[in-house]
């Protein structure tokens, strides 16, 4: 499923914007090499192992270049697929069926990557009841199907953009003057503005989360790059106080040792901005 907010653009206008940018004046190589009548099949087969994510996108992206196409999905988003798997069948129009392809391919190919990945970190922290994040650290005007993917693979999303939580990051602390300050000049916003959103503030050492605990203002704590031992020693302090999340530095080498520390959550940019494209191809076949 697609997130739906009212900022973002509809799938369609996403797609339509993808294929003019990609098409522009026509697909010459296939207007000058293929007959106009000439219809085929095309299957659409994963060539490594990883979940899938993405494919209702690539079955509208070939329902927006050609209504008449028949397409046939044989497996769904957030299933394991293994090499060989054919996930979709198209038949239809050739010229078609390749002005389609790469748009389609290159949604697939990333959401199941993003999947993919996220699927690894969920499943190094399996038994711990820690829930994993994805981030904003994603790909500008993608960020909707970034987040679709690691939904996908286990994960959960963290805010969407800017408007729909206060996260108070470092700069923003140092900007306005402290811990006590930043949270006490989001809690005056929110009042003035009569918004209703979760304020979660970022804390860089043992000092800066007393000092969120003494305002009682938050709703969630962020513990960025504190090391394993220093995180418990966090959390046994906060004391289920705030909800917490643990951010910076984590891999999925090191992620066993911060999921077993107690904290709530992990979030993890590298899901949107480190992963790995699946292998998966498109092929015309009699």
């Amino acid at each position: 499923m697609i997130l739906s907010n009212p900022f973002i653009q509809t799938l369609d206008s996403f797609i339509l914007a993808a294929l003019s940018e990609d098409i522009g004046d026509g697909d010459h190589t296939s207007l000058s090499t293929i007959d106009p009548d000439k219809k085929d099949i095309a299957i659409v087969k994963v060539k490594e192992k990883g979940i899938l994510s993405g494919i209702k996108i690539a079955e509208r992206v070939f329902q927006l270049v050609d209504t008449s196409l028949k397409i046939e999905i044989h497996a769904k988003d957030g299933s394991a697929v293994k090499v060989g798997d054919i996930v979709m069948t198209i038949s239809g129009n050739t010229r078609n069926l390749l002005k389609s392809e790469r748009l389609a391919l290159n949604c697939l190919q990333r959401m199941s990557g993003i999947a993919t990945l996220t699927g690894k970190y969920v499943e190094a922290v399996k038994g711990t009841g820690v829930n994993i994040l994805d981030t904003r650290k994603t790909t500008p005007n993608f960020r909707q199907f970034e987040k679709t993917a690691v939904s996908a693979g286990g994960g959960m999303n963290h805010r969407f953009g800017l408007y729909d939580m206060i996260l108070i990051k470092d700069n923003h602390v140092d900007a306005a003057g402290g811990i006590k300050n930043a949270l006490l000049k989001a809690k005056d916003y929110l009042q003035q503005t009569g918004k209703k959103l979760l304020i979660e503030i970022e804390t860089r050492n043992l000092d800066e989360v007393n000092q969120v605990l003494q305002t009682g203002i938050a709703n969630r704590i962020m513990l960025d790059n504190f090391h394993p031992d220093l995180l418990k020693e966090a959390v046994l302090l906060i004391d289920n106080r705030l909800e917490t999340e643990a951010s910076g530095g984590i891999t999925l080498d090191n992620i066993r040792a911060y999921a077993q520390t107690g904290i709530k959550f992990i979030s993890v940019g590298a899901l949107t901005h480190s992963y790995k494209s699946l292998d998966i191809s498109m092929k015309l076949t009699r």
